[in-house]
């Protein structure tokens, strides 16, 4: 019954069966090598746009923050959710790899809106040499509360991020979740909706360690892999990142295991709404917020599920705590159940 995160999770043997393959003799590093050159264009191929500039790196917070750092001067700001994943867990990574931009904050919600996000840029550039320029808009798909956005939402943001000629970045460590949550393919869900640059991720969905940097127009990419190897980031042994996201691509198993994970949040979503617990995100893909009392919490926990509750962590006994299980593709029907039948005990 482990649902604290999908970091936690297996990789799959298909990815370890990829590494050993890769595993053979001597090849090209830093990715002048056969194996990333057919990744690249494979990558091209699945979100048709055979002119996309193509970057592997190690972490997400490594694809978010050269990413943004390339498309950001250090005297801009990048606009985004109050509580992106670029904001609350990435230690200031963006504001040091661009340099010193400032993140600006939209709205007061894990989704920003249209009519929020053009009021943050209309506040900003008005102070002249005082104040910062305007950067790049930072959508996190899904968002960190576990939500997804529409394709129209993604589409509408973008339209005003590009009314002020702005790029639009597309936090994806979980895109292949939010992908099959709404049927749609990867282009539809990035430059068909307005993205420049994407990051399709691959390290929460099972992969050891890869995520790959899509930008859409070649020519906003210059600078990424000078700052990929200033940032200690380029890989020597490149062939094992490409290695991992040879398997991830193989018929689509990017695609099968977000499908599995989503699954199983479905079923835990069923399952809590069917013992009359409210769940607090309305477009879960693999993660699900819920409330439950403080003690039934504990006596869940202490009987083996692992998971997180959010916010205040003392309160009184009977009071309602949020909590936060993530789905990673390995878990099963059979610990949901169980995770359900643990939950029905503990407020019975």
């Amino acid at each position: 019954m482990f649902f604290a995160s999908d970091n936690s999770g297996p990789v799959p043997p298909q990815v370890l069966e990829a590494l050993a393959r890769a595993n053979d003799g001597h090849v090209a590093g830093y990715g002048d090598d056969a194996l990333t050159r057919d990744v690249t264009e494979r990558l091209r191929a699945l979100f048709e746009a055979p002119e996309a500039a193509v970057y592997l790196v190690p972490t997400g917070t490594a694809a978010n923050v050269l990413a943004l750092a390339t498309l950001c001067p250090p005297y801009a700001t990048v606009f985004c959710s109050p509580v992106a994943h670029i904001h609350e867990d990435e230690c200031n990574a963006p504001e040091f790899f661009t340099g010193g931009a400032k993140l600006t904050l939209v709205g007061n919600s894990d989704r920003m809106t249209p009519d929020a996000l053009r009021a943050a840029i209309e506040a900003e550039e008005s102070r002249g040499v005082h104040g910062p320029e305007r950067g790049p808009v930072s959508i996190t798909q899904l968002t960190e509360r576990g939500n997804v956005y529409s394709l129209d939402e993604i589409r509408a943001l973008a339209d005003v991020a590009h009314d002020y000629g702005l790029p639009v970045h597309l936090d994806g460590a979980r895109f292949a979740n939010a992908a099959v949550k709404l049927g749609a393919t990867p282009a539809e869900m990035s430059w068909k909706a307005g993205v420049d640059v994407c990051v399709f991720g691959g390290t929460k969905n099972g992969l050891m360690g890869v995520e790959a940097v899509l930008i859409f127009d070649p020519e906003k990419a210059r600078g990424f892999e000078r700052r990929r190897k200033r940032g200690a980031l380029l890989f020597s042994k490149h062939r094992y990142l490409a290695a991992q996201m040879d398997a991830y691509l193989q018929d689509d198993l990017w695609r099968d295991l977000a499908e599995r994970a989503n699954a199983r949040c479905d079923q835990l979503v069923q399952g809590l709404k069917g013992l009359g617990l409210t769940v607090a995100n309305d477009r879960h893909a693999n993660i699900v917020f819920f409330e439950m009392s403080r003690a039934a919490h504990r006596k869940v926990q202490a009987a083996g599920a692992v998971y997180s509750l959010w916010g205040a962590a003392e309160g009184p006994d009977d009071a309602p705590a949020l909590a936060r299980l993530v789905c990673d593709w390995s878990v099963t029907p059979e610990a949901v159940t169980a995770f359900l039948d643990t939950v029905a005990d503990a407020i019975a």
